[in-house]
């Protein structure tokens, strides 16, 4: 992609003024043709879809963060124009075959961008080690090469006087090499750290024990920063931001006993009274009430293999998926926030506990109840534990939509063993809206 413009890409308040220097010396019509073909090539990117719909989906987030019943409208649209801008990336990349003489133009901007970027960022940090004359003079010749970015006529000429130009006075300040590319390295991996460990991050549901409302398969994205700042690896939360976690969360964590991620539904919170009896819960007298929507609800498990590279690649084509068969209700909480669970009739699920949520910790369940190791049965780390509770440190986020599945049936699901993607489940909330259609079976 060509850089968009010159100041965007300096780094330093210096090269900002080198660049303000060099436009000032253009006339009106040609900074406005510098304008049109910068944005042409912005608009021609590769990186343009892309960027669109990573706009469009950032919006969608944050709307149905905001108000969770948008999204039943808001999804499909979302769809839509997630398709238009596939098949607009499709259509610039047949377009770089089809229209050679017009891709070689761009390359040849993008080349001049560059070089643009890399003079005014050398030379507005050297701008007192250089002579008055020879700053003025690259100055000049940046502006000559920025005029002729927007005509037709090329721009050859002015671009190779300033790579001799650069060349002569720029040399010995250039870092250049392996030490550019480190420095590059670095800052974008700083940048996705901080967007995983303060914004957003993605987790990938690995078993059922969240079915109905997350199959194996589903991918997620994790609100990282509604709880609070957290520091990785040590488990502790600075300061809430938001608000604590909440009856009703779907929230991933760092479960201790088992040394992995866990996602479950929270179900207490501090100070809670929780009683489970069997399959009926109780939080603080009130019983949780349970609606049946289907008698018998048909849904996909899977017994993944972890033996090695040659079975985990022999994974990709067995079938390994398996249907179950479970009732399906709709639980309602006290604030009148709803969710479905699973219970499966023919099998025991012994449980008389009491006891009440203590501090800065919450009480998870899985919403496929008789298939969840959650903190009625130690969270995983042995039924002979009792019950476990999960800290507010060691609580990574909340679980907010699915932005991809590679689950059960799909496309392609035909040539990779049952597993395909499914469509059907992008960009759906993890927080039910309420208002959603009684499902009476799959």
């Amino acid at each position: 992609m060509a850089k968009a413009s010159s100041p965007a890409v300096a780094t330093s308040e210096g090269a900002v003024r080198f660049d303000r220097a060099a436009l000032a010396q253009l006339s009106a019509e040609q900074r406005r043709a510098l304008g049109r073909v910068r944005w042409l090539d912005r608009l021609t990117s590769l990186w343009a879809p892309v960027t669109i719909f990573g706009i469009a989906f950032t919006v969608y987030l944050v709307i149905v963060e905001t108000w969770v019943c948008s999204f039943l409208g808001l999804q499909p649209v979302l769809k839509v124009f997630g398709v238009l801008m596939l098949l607009a990336w499709v259509a610039l990349v047949v377009s770089r075959v089809a229209l050679k003489p017009f891709s070689a133009a761009r390359r040849s901007r993008a080349s001049a961008e560059e070089l643009l970027a890399e003079v005014a960022a050398v030379a507005g940090k050297r701008k007192a080690e250089l002579k008055g004359p020879a700053y003025d003079a690259l100055v000049a010749q940046s502006a000559a090469l920025l005029g002729a970015l927007g005509s037709p006529e090329g721009f050859k000429a002015p671009f190779e006087r300033l790579v001799e130009s650069s060349d002569k006075q720029l040399k010995k300040w250039r870092a250049g090499g392996a030490g550019d590319f480190a420095g590059g390295f670095v800052k974008a991996l700083a940048v996705a750290l901080l967007i995983r460990t303060v914004l957003v991050e993605p987790f990938k549901i690995p078993s059922g024990s969240m079915i109905p409302t997350l199959e194996i398969g589903d991918q997620i994205f994790v609100n990282k920063f509604i709880y609070g700042v957290r520091i990785p690896f040590v488990d502790r939360v600075l300061f809430e931001i938001v608000r604590p976690p909440k009856r009703g969360d779907v929230i991933v964590f760092n479960n201790r006993l088992v040394g992995k991620d866990f996602i479950k539904r929270i179900m207490g919170v501090p100070g809670d009274r929780v009683t489970v009896k069997n399959r009926e819960i109780t939080v603080n007298g009130r019983l949780v009430p349970a609606g049946e929507e289907a008698a018998t609800y048909q849904h996909w498990e899977q017994f993944t293999r972890d033996q090695g590279l040659v079975d985990w690649v022999k994974g990709w084509f067995d079938d390994d998926w398996v249907e179950q068969s479970a009732i399906l209700s709709r639980e309602t909480l006290d604030s009148g926030q709803q969710h479905l669970i699973l219970n499966q009739p023919r099998r025991e699920v012994p449980t008389d506990l009491d006891f009440v949520v203590p501090e800065r910790s919450v009480f998870v369940m899985g919403d496929n109840r008789d298939n969840s190791e959650d903190s009625r049965f130690g969270l995983g780390g042995g039924r002979e534990l009792g019950v476990q509770f999960v800290p507010f440190d060691t609580i990574k986020g909340k679980a907010t939509l699915i932005w991809l599945s590679l689950g059960h049936g799909g496309l392609l699901s035909s040539i990779f063993g049952g597993t395909g993607i499914r469509t059907d489940r992008f960009f759906q909330s993890v927080t039910m809206c309420g208002s959603e259609p009684k499902r009476t079976g799959q």
